[in-house]
């Protein structure tokens, strides 16, 4: 006796087994603007390593933890970071951490450390730190416009009802 499934079909011609996949269970299924479901998020980054916080972060912004996940689609969600002035980083990186900008003309190397980022502003620091973790393209910097980063606890974000996520739950 030969088990049929349900996605294949046998036949027996001359005592032979012919057999087809039906191809219409196997499709992949690609998102686009239209399918895409973008939703509202919330992550506290208090206590949290910057680099470690910020790769989910990413993750979170880039889709890739829905299921639906298309590479060059903008499928993730909207990302808004609260408490980023309590973000930790480890051993002395505050101040030993240097990052070198040129602005184009002669002298102009500038020297950056985490902690000067931070007086700036924290948004410009984790703009900085997830700006390299996305694609180096049209679709990187549209996805970067889709975090937004915020000192306190407030943000002026309820209208669109997002909804609090732990970050430690993620892989």
């Amino acid at each position: 006796m030969i088990p049929i499934y349900a996605h294949h079909w046998s036949q027996v011609i001359n005592g032979k087994i012919f057999s087809k996949v039906d191809t219409l269970s196997f499709k992949t299924i690609s998102a686009n603007a239209a399918t895409v479901n973008k939703e509202w998020v919330v992550v506290d980054a208090t206590d949290q390593i910057m680099g470690r916080f910020c790769s989910k972060v990413a993750k979170l912004a880039r889709g890739k933890y829905k299921p639906n996940f298309t590479p060059h689609v903008d499928c993730g969600d909207n990302v808004i970071i609260i408490n980023a002035d309590k973000v930790k980083l480890t051993g002395n990186k505050w101040t030993d951490h240097i990052s070198h900008t040129f602005t184009g003309y002669p002298g102009g190397q500038r020297d950056w450390t985490p902690a000067k980022y931070m007086a700036k502003g924290s948004k410009y620091y984790f703009e900085k730190v997830l700006k390299g973790m996305l694609p180096k393209t049209k679709l990187g910097n549209k996805i970067l416009k889709n975090i937004y980063v915020y000192d306190g606890p407030e943000h002026p974000h309820q209208a669109q009802n997002p909804k609090t996520i732990d970050i430690n739950a993620l892989k």
